[in-house]
């Protein structure tokens, strides 16, 4: 329930400014001030943190610097991910010594093509007792059309990580780590998958 507050005099004079110079939208109800609601602001958790810091005393620039703590990457969480699997497996399979049992190129495709291409193939690889499956995303390339929109490098390589993290694929998936370098590095994923029942 949002609580309603009186409009002070400044507001009801820029309220009756406008309503002099607009039309009615609606004919039978007019609007007035005590219609529009001034909503209590919501707690909202931030995404990135934002400091000043000041300078160290002694130094000639008084000014304090700025630092900004950006959320982590998708990549960046899939490299600092929590352990599931076995850690001598893992760190074997870190280290490119585990020979990935099949492997998914997603070179090229776009993403409504990708994700039905993933979903079915790591439930397929599941089914038939695979463990360890490379999919091969792609480093991106840098690609500006000058659009109002920026365009993200590596769709697909930030893509991915998150449809192995839910539904369906998530209770096919064990862990998800990056490629080592003979096996693609920074353009592929290790997907460790759970035994089937």
């Amino acid at each position: 329930m949002t609580r309603r507050r009186r409009l002070n005099p400044e507001e009801e004079a820029l309220w009756r400014k406008v309503t002099e110079r607009t039309e009615r939208l609606h004919p039978v109800k007019p609007f007035s001030p005590e219609d529009f609601v001034s909503p209590t602001p919501a707690v909202e958790r931030p995404v990135s943190t934002f400091a000043v810091a000041p300078k160290p005393t002694g130094s000639k620039d008084s000014k304090p610097t700025t630092m900004v703590n950006l959320a982590p990457t998708v990549v960046d969480r899939v490299k600092t991910g929590q352990l599931q699997m076995d850690r001598k497996a893992f760190d074997q399979m870190k280290r490119g010594k585990l020979r990935p049992e099949a492997k998914l190129d997603l070179h090229g495709m776009t993403l409504d093509r990708a994700h039905p291409t993933l979903i079915r193939f790591i439930l397929d690889m599941q089914a038939r007792g695979r463990r360890l499956v490379l999919v091969v995303t792609g480093k991106g390339k840098h690609r500006d059309e000058g659009g109002p929109i920026p365009v993200r490098f590596g769709v697909l390589r930030h893509q991915v990580p998150q449809w192995l993290s839910m539904a369906p694929l998530s209770s096919a998936v064990l862990q998800v780590s990056q490629a080592h370098g003979r096996h693609g590095g920074g353009g592929a994923y290790y997907v460790y998958l759970r035994k089937s029942r």
